[in-house]
């Protein structure tokens, strides 16, 4: 009985030794036959440390057919610990060591720990890329700017980029350059003296624009700058001159109501004047009967002196009347 359970346990022992070694036993041949040599005990610890050895495996099979010998199971684990993505390293540094760019497995893996495509990156870098701008995906299909005799012009621009793998790190990405770019035909459009010779060579926006190095601080290094398309806009000069021509006409009409309305106010406050003038009049004439009857009391006046006032007075009524009739008799 105890030879059995001896028997048994030595069994249950070796099931448990073996096992592993059969569960790894396909990735290792594979491995074995790529010559990409990883030991079962290796496969063991990486499924021991969370990393999936099928892709160790395969990164590393795919560095060792490509001839690159400075990549181990170490730095491959680590990068993916890391949160990397080993396969596109891995990727990239096969697309560079053929395009014979130098790439190293560390800076590759910097740079995909940063966020960018590192893959992506070597092949703009092979095969460089043709940005639009504006980006039509953003909802501008051009970039408007007005020359100094003041015509808009709208222009589309095709910009050819190529990865700058050193300042791929930190570098700003393809939103700067569009906006760069932008900014250089909006500076140049607007510094020509008139649109006709933007339109006659459009090629001057270009050369200017590409002057300025607006590459620099980016991740990408620009080849070309090519004015794909350019058309006139609006007379933005002409709206604006009319624009404040109607404005100053409201300012004069309101400086015009203003005067009306002093004159206005100063007519009444005159009329006003002439009343209270007349009013004295009234008041000084109804004192004339009380000073007549005053002197008459106080004897510093008699009767003949008032019929000669009154006879005055009429003979002077008679010679304006007369006068008045002359005047209507001439202007007949």
């Amino acid at each position: 009985m105890s030879v059995l359970l001896a028997i048994f346990f030595f069994l249950i022992v070796g099931l448990i030794v073996l096992f592993p070694f059969f569960y790894f036993l396909g990735l290792w041949i594979r491995a074995l036959a790529s010559k990409a040599k990883v030991s079962v005990p290796n496969l063991i610890g990486m499924k021991l440390r969370k990393v999936a050895p099928a892709l160790i495996v395969e990164a590393l099979i795919r560095v060792k057919k490509a001839g690159l010998v400075d990549i181990d199971t170490d730095g491959l684990e680590s990068h993916f610990l890391a949160g990397g993505d080993i396969l596109s390293v891995v990727n990239a540094l096969i697309a560079a060591d053929k395009a014979g760019i130098e790439l190293s497995f560390q800076r590759a893996a910097a740079i995909d720990l940063a966020g960018r495509d590192v893959f992506d990156a070597v092949r703009t870098s092979v095969n460089p890329k043709v940005i639009d701008c504006p980006d039509p995906t953003k909802g501008r299909q051009t970039i408007d700017a007005v020359a100094k005799d003041g015509i808009q012009l709208k222009a589309k621009a095709r910009v050819t980029v190529r990865a700058n793998l050193d300042r791929l790190i930190g570098g700003a990405t393809e939103e700067t350059i569009i906006a760069r770019v932008g900014e250089g035909i909006v500076t140049t459009i607007g510094s020509s003296e008139s649109h006709k010779l933007v339109l006659e060579n459009p090629d001057s926006i270009s050369k200017r624009v590409l002057d300025k190095g607006l590459d620099s601080g980016t991740a990408f290094e620009i080849l070309s700058i090519d004015i794909a398309d350019i058309d006139v806009g609006d007379n933005i000069g002409a709206r604006l001159q009319a624009d404040q021509a109607e404005a100053d006409k409201r300012v004069a009409q309101a400086k015009a109501e203003e005067r009306r309305a002093a004159a206005v106010a100063r007519e009444q406050e005159m009329q006003a004047r002439v009343q209270e003038m007349q009013a004295k009049v009234v008041e000084a004439q109804a004192e004339v009967p009380l000073a007549m009857a005053s002197a008459f009391r106080d004897g510093n006046l008699g009767i003949l002196d008032y019929y000669r006032i009154e006879n005055l007075k009429a003979d002077t009524d008679m010679r304006t009347s007369i006068s008045g009739d002359s005047a209507k008799d001439t202007e007949k």
